[in-house]
C-alpha cells in the first residue's frame, strides 16, 4: 500500500503537460543607435526638471510628485499587492491554530437522579502541505512578481504626473508670453487709433483709414479675453495635477528664460531597463510564467500532513486526559472534466499576451524617444527658418510704415505688415514652447532619472 501511495505521484507526472516556452515572434533587439543623431551629453539628473533654470518649475513637479491624487491610489495599490504577496507566501508555511471548548451541563442518569458536569478541552492543532510539485512556490513567485509590477506601474505614473507638471507649467508661461505679446500689440495699435482719429478730425485722411485702425483695434482686444481664459484653465488643471483646488500658479522665470536642457546621452540598448513601464511589462510577464507553472502542478497530487494534541479535563474524572492525533493525505487529480486543461490552457494564453504586451512596451519606448528626438531636430530647423521669417516681416513692416507717412502707399498695407508681424510672433511662442515640451516628453520617454 505504501509502494502504491509512492508510485502515484510518478503515474501521475507522466500525463503532466510540459511548459511551452514562450512564442518566438515575443522576442525584441533594440537598434544599435537611434535613427535621429543630435548631440548629446552627460546622463539623465534624478530631478532632471531642474535643467530647465526656473525655481517654481521645480517646486510645482515636486508638489504633484508629493499630493497627486492619482499617486496616492497607486501608492494604496502597491499595498495592496505586498499584502497579497504576503498572503501567497503563507501558502509555504504551516499553519498553527489553537483551540478551547468548555460546557456546563446538568443531565439525569438512568436512576433518575440529576448530575452536573463541568468540561474543558483545550486543543492545538497544526497543518502542513508539503510543496512537493512547487505549485505554492509558484503562486508565491507570481504574487511577488505582480507586486514588483504594480510598484513599476507607480514609478510610471510617477514619471507621468512629472513631465505633465513640466508641460503645463511650460504652457503656462507660454499662454503669459502671448497675453504680453497681445497687450504690447494692443498699445501700438491703440497709438495708431489715436492718430488715426487725429488725422480724420483734421480732415488728413479719410474715415477709411480710421475704421480699418479701429478694426485692427478691436481685432487684437478680442484675443486678450480668451487667452486670460485659457491660463485660468490652465492654472486650474495645475492646481488639480497638484492635488489641491483650483488657485493661482506662481511663477519664476519668464518664458523667454526658461533654460534649454541638453539631449541625454542614453543609448537604445539602456532603454529596457530605464522605462517603468517596461519593468511593469516585464514583471507581469514573469508573473504569468509563474501562474503557468502553478497551473501545471494542478495536475499532480497534494500532500497535506496535520497533527493535533490536546486534553480533557472534567469533575467527572480523576485527572485530566491526553489525547492527540497525527495524520496526512494525499490528493491526487484523476478526472477533472477538462477543468484543469483548460486552465493551463488559459494560463499558457495569458503569458503569450503578456510577452507580446512587453514586446509592444519595448518597441513604443524606442518609437516615443525617436519622435521626440526628431521633433527637436525639425523644431530647430523650423525655428531658424521663422526667425529669419521674422527679420524679413519687420523689414517689411518697416518699409510700409514709411511708404505710409510718407503718402506713397495706402494704410492696407501698413496694416498687413502688422498682422504678419504679430502671426510670426505667435508663431515663435508656441514654437519655442512646443520644443521645450519635448524636451520633457524626451525625459519622460527615456525613463527619466533614475535606474528600476
Amino acid at each position: 500500500m505504501r509502494r502504491a501511495a509512492l508510485l502515484l505521484p510518478l503515474l501521475l507526472g507522466a500525463c503532466v503537460p510540459g511548459l511551452t516556452p514562450r512564442p518566438a515572434g515575443s522576442a525584441v533587439a533594440p537598434p544599435a543607435d537611434w535613427r535621429t543623431a543630435l548631440p548629446a551629453e552627460g546622463a539623465i539628473d534624478a530631478a532632471w526638471w531642474g535643467r530647465f533654470g526656473d525655481p517654481e518649475l521645480t517646486a510645482l513637479v515636486e508638489q504633484a510628485r508629493a499630493n497627486n491624487s492619482d499617486l496616492a491610489i497607486a501608492a494604496a495599490r502597491v499595498a495592496e499587492a505586498r499584502a497579497q504577496e504576503r498572503v501567497a507566501r503563507a501558502l509555504l508555511l504551516p499553519t498553527l491554530s489553537a483551540s478551547l471548548s468548555g460546557s456546563d451541563a446538568r443531565t439525569v442518569n438512568a436512576f433518575g437522579q440529576p448530575s452536573e458536569s463541568v468540561s474543558e478541552q483545550p486543543g492545538f492543532q497544526a497543518a502542513y502541505e508539503i510543496d512537493l510539485f512547487g505549485g505554492n512556490a509558484a503562486r508565491r513567485d507570481a504574487a511577488r512578481a505582480n507586486a514588483a509590477a504594480v510598484a513599476a506601474a507607480r514609478e510610471a505614473a510617477t514619471l507621468s504626473v512629472s513631465a505633465a507638471a513640466a508641460s503645463g507649467y511650460i504652457t503656462l508661461l507660454a499662454l503669459d508670453a502671448r497675453r504680453g505679446l497681445l497687450k504690447q500689440t494692443l498699445v501700438s495699435r491703440g497709438e495708431a487709433l489715436r492718430i488715426a482719429r487725429d488725422r480724420a478730425e483734421a480732415g488728413y485722411t479719410s474715415q477709411l483709414e480710421l475704421r480699418q485702425s479701429e478694426a485692427e483695434y478691436r481685432a487684437a482686444e478680442q484675443q486678450i479675453p480668451a487667452i486670460e481664459a485659457a491660463i485660468a484653465r490652465q492654472e486650474n488643471a495645475l492646481s488639480l495635477l497638484v492635488g489641491d483646488t483650483p488657485h493661482a500658479i506662481a511663477r519664476g522665470a519668464s518664458f523667454d528664460a526658461l533654460a534649454t536642457p541638453a539631449v541625454p546621452a542614453v543609448l537604445p540598448s539602456d532603454l529596457v531597463r530605464r522605462r517603468p513601464d517596461i519593468a511593469q511589462a516585464e514583471y507581469a510577464l514573469a508573473a504569468t510564467d509563474a501562474n503557468l507553472r502553478a497551473a501545471r502542478a494542478g495536475f499532480l497530487p497534494q500532500i497535506r500532513l496535520s497533527a493535533s494534541a490536546g486534553a480533557v479535563a472534567s469533575d467527572l474524572l480523576g485527572d485530566p486526559i491526553s489525547i492527540w492525533s497525527i495524520g496526512g493525505s494525499i490528493l491526487a487529480p484523476i478526472f477533472q472534466g477538462g477543468r484543469l486543461q483548460g486552465q493551463y490552457d488559459a494560463a499558457t494564453a495569458q503569458r503569450d499576451q503578456a510577452a507580446f504586451a512587453y514586446r509592444k512596451a519595448v518597441l513604443t519606448a524606442f518609437r516615443e524617444v525617436e519622435d521626440q528626438l526628431a521633433l527637436i531636430d525639425r523644431l530647430g530647423v523650423q525655428e531658424q527658418a521663422l526667425l529669419a521669417q521674422h527679420s524679413a516681416v519687420a523689414e517689411v513692416l518697416r518699409h510700409a510704415t514709411n511708404r505710409y507717412r510718407a503718402g506713397y502707399s495706402p494704410y492696407l498695407e501698413q496694416i498687413d505688415a502688422q498682422r504678419a508681424l504679430l502671426a510670426v510672433d505667435l508663431a515663435l511662442i508656441q514654437l519655442r514652447a512646443d520644443r521645450l515640451t519635448a524636451y520633457v516628453a524626451l525625459y519622460q520617454a527615456l525613463g527619466g532619472g533614475a535606474d528600476i
